[in-house]
Formats: C-alpha cells, sequence, structure tokens
C-alpha cells in the first residue's frame, strides 16, 4: 500500500446533526412522552453512527490502482495529477466544474487532487478527490 487515508465527518458536523436530533427527540417528547422520546433518541444515536460510518470516504493507492471507496482505476491510465488548495479547489468544484468528471470530494474538505484520465475508452476526463494530504496522495500517483 503506497497510501491511504481516511477523510470522515468533522466532529462540529456529527454534534450539528446531533443536535437536530435531540431537538426533534425533544420535541417528540413534549408532544406524546418520555418513552416515544427516548426510543427515538436511540433510534436517532444508531442513525448518527450509521451517518459516520457511510460518509467516510477511503482513498487508497497501491501498485497496481486507485481506489475510492467502490470506485477504482488502474494506475496506467491516469495521467497529470496536480495538488488544489482551498481557492483552486472551489473553482473545481463549482464555476469551473466539468460535468463528465467523478467526484469524489467531501463538501467539508477544501483541498484535494485532480487527476486526469488518460483512457480513451473512458468518457471521464478527470477524477477530482477531496484529500487533507494532496502532495502525499499525488506523489503516490506518479
Amino acid at each position: 500500500m503506497r497510501f491511504r487515508e481516511v477523510i470522515a465527518p468533522p466532529v462540529w458536523l456529527l454534534a450539528f446533526i446531533y443536535f437536530l436530533f435531540t431537538s426533534l427527540s425533544i420535541s417528540i417528547w413534549a408532544a406524546i412522552g418520555n418513552n416515544p422520546a427516548l426510543w427515538c433518541q436511540i433510534i436517532l444515536t444508531i442513525a448518527l453512527v450509521y451517518i459516520y460510518v457511510r460518509w467516510r470516504m477511503v482513498i487508497e493507492v497501491d501498485d497496481q490502482e486507485l481506489r475510492v471507496n467502490k470506485a477504482h482505476i488502474e494506475l496506467k491510465y491516469l495521467g497529470d495529477t496536480r495538488v488544489l488548495e482551498s481557492d483552486a479547489m472551489r473553482l473545481v468544484r463549482g464555476r469551473d466544474a466539468d460535468p463528465a468528471d467523478y467526484l469524489a470530494i467531501r463538501f467539508w474538505s477544501s483541498r484535494g487532487v485532480i487527476v486526469r484520465v488518460k483512457d480513451i475508452r473512458d468518457e471521464t476526463p478527470h477524477w477530482i478527490i477531496s484529500t487533507r494530504r494532496g502532495s502525499e496522495l499525488a506523489a503516490a500517483l506518479r
């Protein structure tokens, strides 16, 4: 394994979601009573754990391929890799976005890399990947 990174939702986002869940439980408590509110809070806490697991993004590079969650591509089909800082990433995700690009991005991660795909059979021109360690990922892809 040349590179591995797990990008998980930040604590502030999980706390905000849990605050909203707790507000819902309080509303249920005020309207119906203790037991339904308790069960609602338990179910929503389990839902928060599920959200945390599902929103994680695992980026792996080995000797043969790049994997981002379930998507994968062989390294021989990858071209130039460019590290994107916050401003460049904002433009690539917004104004300069190409609808054909493969987006492996998370809104809470402001930096990333853009990787050109040089496979003529693939209609996807680039992979845009959120990462905190852009230079390390770019080096692993070279």
